[in-house]
């Protein structure tokens, strides 16, 4: 029911893998959309699958509160509650843990502070988390067994861990102290899947230890050395996308590769790229849905007036006059059917169809980028399908 085979390419650790699920395949490497509360923003589950997508992730710490796993669970999961019939990812609400409070990973890599939402969490112990909801105030604790039982409640196919997620500017006695209380919660959410197995699910490791690389040595070990289906690397990815590509490299030659290796939270082309050189197969961010409300469609550099960013900002008045699609050889909706002065109106008058179909287009081309990477890795191609897709 649940398998992952791959075979090694000439391309550094880049490789080819097959990763069936009780709900389906995904062809690695693969990008995994966020539909953070069983939803995607703007889209709907037949748009995901026109447009390509193999797998989409949900947040067991949401869905907790709103409208609650138990209610998830009778209405017959999350497939059946969504009505995407495919394979499916749960976060274990660690990253929450994280992002409510020191602000998420790409508030760090961007620079950003602290908002008020820091205040929703009350205290981190060994039992796990206390927080205040952000949907009604009531206060509740997160532990690891509560995030496998929701978890198992809302039926994903791959789920993870309960892990602390540190931020950059802790010291490293913190984020070793840090590391090894998830550690702890792993081995907890490990023994509650076990007692709770019914072959339908599978559970990944989280590997921890901020940006140092004896720590992420040890966190390697301590996953390596548990009876994990696959590996994720998490925690604080660094201040920059240079210290996040060190850390990645930190933790990824060190791990099982006989086990997928997913990257939480990272959805740049120019990232994807160069994770998958590093042996990554999957990858998850809100990135594709996020910028299309703000009016950012992703484009390759040739397409792009400039070519060192990875998307254009069809707000821009320079598009009040272009009666030419995002992308003239995209095959998605948006682009046959409309240009970027309609997409410019839209947004303009602030009419939400702009996002949705934005977002067609964006989570289109994030399908077609990584179908072009695993068809360039077959083809021993990939050093030149690169330069099609971001400037190195």
């Amino acid at each position: 029911m649940f398998s992952f085979t791959y075979h090694e390419t000439h391309q550094n650790k880049a490789r080819l893998g097959t990763l069936t699920t009780p709900h389906g395949i995904i062809e690695t490497p693969a990008f995994i959309f966020c539909a953070t509360k069983a939803a995607m923003k703007g889209l709907t589950v037949d748009q995901m699958r026109q447009a390509g997508s193999q797998i989409i992730l949900s947040n067991t710490y949401h869905l907790s509160l709103q409208p609650g796993a138990e209610l998830v669970e009778k209405m017959g999961g999350l497939q059946k509650f969504t009505g995407w019939n495919g394979p499916m990812l749960t976060d274990s609400g660690g990253f929450q843990i994280f992002s409510l409070g020191h602000g998420s990973v790409a508030s760090e890599i961007k620079g950003k502070r602290l908002g008020n939402r820091s205040k929703t969490l009350l205290k981190i112990t060994e039992e796990g988390a206390r927080f205040r909801s952000y949907w009604d105030g009531r206060l509740h604790l997160l532990t690891p067994e509560d995030s496998i039982r929701i978890q198992r409640s809302l039926g994903a196919d791959l789920i993870l861990v309960l892990d602390e997620c540190t931020p950059y500017h802790v010291d490293k006695s913190y984020t070793a102290k840090s590391m090894e209380l998830s550690h702890r919660w792993a081995v907890r959410s490990l023994d509650e899947f076990d007692r709770l197995d019914n072959n339908k699910q599978k559970l990944y490791g989280i590997i921890q230890g901020g940006v140092y690389p004896d720590l992420r040595q040890q966190s390697c070990d301590f996953v390596n050395s548990q009876p994990f289906f696959g590996h994720a690397i998490g925690g604080c990815l660094g201040g920059s996308k240079d210290q996040m590509q060190e850390v990645v490299d930190m933790a990824a030659p060190h791990l099982d590769r006989d086990r997928p290796i997913h990257l939480l939270g990272i959805g740049g082309v120019l990232d994807i790229l160069k994770g998958v050189e590093k042996g990554i197969d999957t990858f998850d961010c809100v990135h594709p849905t996020r910028i299309a409300r703000h009016g950012g469609a992703l484009v390759r550099p040739i397409h792009n007036p400039k070519p060192h960013r990875e998307h254009i900002n069809l707000r821009n008045n320079q598009y009040l006059f272009d009666d030419t699609p995002i992308e003239p050889d995209c095959p998605c909706h948006t682009c046959t059917t409309y240009s970027k002065a309609y997409l410019h109106h839209l947004l303009k008058v602030q009419e939400m169809v702009a996002h949705t179909l934005i977002s067609i287009h964006n989570v289109q081309f994030m399908n077609r980028l990584m179908a072009a990477i695993r068809q360039s890795l077959a083809d021993d191609t990939f050093p030149d399908e690169k330069k099609q897709w971001a400037l190195f």
